[in-house]
């Protein structure tokens, strides 16, 4: 993952702590786990930004945008943002 991706899990899932640290536990378990998944196996639709990829988190309202990148001489996945499906998100933007 990446910085960016890291601060928009750790924003989510301290909202949910304020009113029930076990589920912001099980959700962020969730998200570290389906994050891992696609490194086994990169499944997703075309993202809403170009060359991206989005998988949606089953049952959940969240969707990780990620993109497949070249590193250290590998096809490797880089986890771009985490992002609820509740937020605005024009074509070729990630929301604010």
């Amino acid at each position: 993952m990446v910085a960016r991706s890291a601060g928009d899990i750790k924003q989510q899932i301290a909202f949910i702590a304020r009113d029930n640290p076990a589920a912001a536990r099980r959700l962020a378990d969730r998200i570290r786990d389906a994050g891992r998944g696609l490194g086994d196996m990169a499944t997703g639709r075309p993202g809403r930004v170009t060359g991206t990829y989005e998988k949606p988190i089953s049952r959940l309202p969240y969707v990780i945008a990620y993109e497949p990148r070249p590193i250290a001489g590998r096809e490797s996945v880089v986890i771009l943002h985490v992002i609820h499906t509740s937020r605005d998100w024009p074509p070729e933007e990630w929301p604010n």
